[in-house]
């Protein structure tokens, strides 16, 4: 080794050892006489000390090293006089008996420091540098340590973890594949999964009761800060159980992950129905860190004389809890937030609980006294609340409304990134509706079992059944879904039937699962993940893109090597592939 001990090691209890450091030059500090040095690798950082009375040419030589220099420095460690409390080896420092410089470099394009001075674009481009950064660096050590600890829960159940193929079959339901072309194969294409949902499935037919993986994914769909075109998920599979065996197992890992890698305990998972946390959030994915239910108001506010909600399929609203005091500036800037073109709102009426008990709305004209006593009474609300309504067609004005009670939740310090809230969402919809195809999609996958209650709905009332599927929420983000699988070719058959399938199509595309069926498939469920969500609430952030090691940029470009790019004409050829751009 080159070096005898890292840049994070150094205590008191080293005094008069002699050893070698190897790292960066994070900084260095020239007083005349004397040259500090800060050198730094992934440990932490020591300060390395030059005094030109002891070794003029060693001296010089340290003023010539500049940041980002990779160097090897050999010394006796001293006691600092000016000690650094801010530092684990700001007790120390190191005389210098010997310097090589391992490497020159260049000077950076920004700061290698926790608070940079680089944009997101230069950062991604030169993302090795940022890698050295503290806060990069940590993210994904977190990452580490929630992968090590998913291993040892799901080894300590007796869960294998089985690679999959990542050259499959291209599939028609869900996101866009990415294709991939086969030489050997002319004119044909191999797709890159977007799960491996149909492998695992064939493990559980071929007895692995109880598989996981840790697995690269892909989607060729458009980006957002929760999304990148490769992606990781902590897949899982289990054979002979209910649903209740997926949440119970699985809440044991999340809780575990929690108290392993954040020392937080957190408490049992509650659980809700799909339809209630779209009726009281506006949202198959709330944010239970604050409560701020919808109230619904249609009884009470119908029949006034007010157009906007007589002509309304539903009227709903929230307490913003201690908020009455909110001027009509700030009012303004809600109502502008709800009108932008991706929320869709026409307006907003309000109603404030003044600190004299009296009761005071945007719609006095049309609402007196009496009328907005209820209003109150509906609401629960105390003197300096302030109560926001929407009204419009259902599906709509509760999604508006979940856009108005998150940003209210962040006005109101109520979503700390240190709290964390947990829930398990159950019986999604099996089916949804597709204006532009004029046909049902399946909400998760073909693969979902419907409520074996809700079987004979499938050809009476197709929308109303339910899936034996569960989504895990932490803090108003999907972490996690899964579902109870179809183990039965005909009820397969049935399902790709009611997804607009021919019976030629379905063999065609899914063939392979379907014979397997009939070979003997144990009733099977399971889970998957996002496996860069889950690492990025633990670490208190927005984006996934910062806590994977070479992200895309939101064009899904890495501009750090230039990719996508294009090929050169011999292999265009090989491939018997022509572009037409």
């Amino acid at each position: 080794m080159l070096r005898t001990v890292t840049c994070g090691a150094l205590t008191l209890n080293n005094l008069g050892e002699s050893v070698t450091l190897c790292g960066w030059v994070q900084k260095s500090r020239d007083l005349g006489g004397m040259t500090f040095i800060d050198i730094r690798d992934r440990y932490g950082i020591t300060q390395l000390v030059f005094n030109m009375d002891d070794n003029h040419e060693l001296c010089e030589s340290a003023r010539s090293l500049g940041r980002e220099f990779v160097i090897k420095a050999t010394g006796t460690v001293v006691e600092r006089s000016n000690k650094n409390p801010k530092m684990p080896t700001g007790d120390v420092e190191i005389k210098i008996a010997a310097l090589e410089i391992l490497n020159a470099a260049k000077l950076p394009p920004f700061m290698i420091e926790d608070e940079t001075d680089g944009g997101d674009e230069l950062r991604m481009k030169y993302r090795y540098l940022d890698l050295r950064r503290n806060p990069v660096r940590n993210n994904l050590v977190l990452r580490h340590k929630i992968a090590q600890s998913v291993r040892r829960y799901l080894d300590a159940l007796d869960f294998i973890e089985v690679e999959t193929p990542v050259l499959i079959k291209s599939t028609p339901e869900g996101a866009r594949d990415f294709v991939v072309p086969s030489r050997m194969n002319e004119g044909e294409f191999y797709a890159l999964p977007q799960s491996p949902q149909t492998f695992k499935q064939l493990l559980m037919v071929s007895g692995f009761d109880r598989y996981f993986q840790i697995v690269k994914c892909f989607r060729d769909e458009d980006l957002r800060a929760d999304r990148q075109p490769e992606f990781t998920q902590i897949d899982c599979e289990m054979s002979f159980i209910e649903q209740e065996d997926i949440l119970n197992t699985f809440e044991g890992l999340i809780r575990t992950l929690f108290k392993e890698v954040r020392n937080y305990d957190l408490p049992e998972v509650p659980r809700m129905q799909y339809a209630d946390a779209m009726r009281l959030y506006g949202s198959d994915k709330p944010d239970t860190r604050f409560d701020m239910k919808f109230v619904e108001l249609n009884d009470l506010a119908k029949g006034k004389g007010f157009p906007v909600f007589d002509n309304a399929e539903l009227v709903v609203g929230i307490n913003a809890k201690g908020a009455a005091s909110y001027t009509r500036k700030q009012l303004d800037e809600l109502t502008d937030f709800i009108k932008r073109p991706q929320i869709g709102a026409t307006g907003l009426i309000y109603a404030r609980h003044n600190e004299d008990g009296t009761i005071k709305s945007s719609v006095d004209k049309f609402f007196n006294e009496e009328d907005l006593k209820q209003w109150s009474e509906a609401f629960e609300t105390e003197k300096g609340d302030l109560l926001l309504i929407l009204a419009g067609s259902t599906e709509k004005v509760r999604k508006q409304l979940n856009e108005l009670r998150l940003e209210m939740g962040n006005r109101l310090g109520l979503r700390d990134k240190n709290t964390f809230s947990a829930l398990w969402v159950l019986d999604f919809p099996l089916l949804e509706w597709d204006e532009e195809t004029e046909r049902y999609h399946a909400m998760h996958h073909p693969f979902t079992s419907p409520k074996p209650e809700d079987i004979s709905l499938l050809d009476t009332d197709p929308k109303n059944v339910r899936a034996n599927a569960y989504d895990m929420v932490i803090n108003g983000t999907e972490v996690g879904g899964g579902s109870i699988r179809i183990h039965d070719r005909t009820l397969q058959a049935l399902m790709f039937k009611h997804l607009g399938f021919s019976a030629e199509e379905a063999q065609k595309q899914f063939g392979f699962l379907m014979d397997a069926f009939e070979f003997g498939a144990p009733p099977h469920g399971g889970i998957a993940f996002g496996f860069d969500r889950l690492t990025s609430i633990f670490a208190g952030l927005d984006s996934i893109r910062d806590v994977i090691a070479f992200p895309k940029n939101n064009s899904g470009r890495d501009v750090m090597i230039d990719s996508p790019s294009t090929i050169d004409d011999k292999q265009l050829k090989e491939l018997k592939i022509k572009t037409d751009l």
